[in-house]
């Protein structure tokens, strides 16, 4: 790959580093548990025991809300 190739690769990343930020901000907005939970899953790389532990909330409350976060 190229370094042209590989800048294009990286400016397509960003954007969507930067709307992924956008929609963790939306999402606080109306349910910070939600993005919080996006946040530990995603970025965090916690397994949902680990999340639930986290926040002091049910497993089976980090599996519903992480299903309802996402797009779809």
């Amino acid at each position: 790959m190229s370094l042209e190739e590989a800048m294009i690769v990286s400016d397509e990343r960003a954007a969507n580093v930067v709307a992924l930020d956008d929609a963790l901000k939306s999402l606080a907005e109306l349910d910070p548990r939600k993005s919080q939970i996006v946040e530990l899953r995603f970025f965090g790389g916690l397994s949902i025991e680990e999340t639930a532990e986290a926040l002091a909330i049910s497993t089976g409350t980090v599996t519903r809300d992480f299903t309802l976060a996402k797009p779809g």
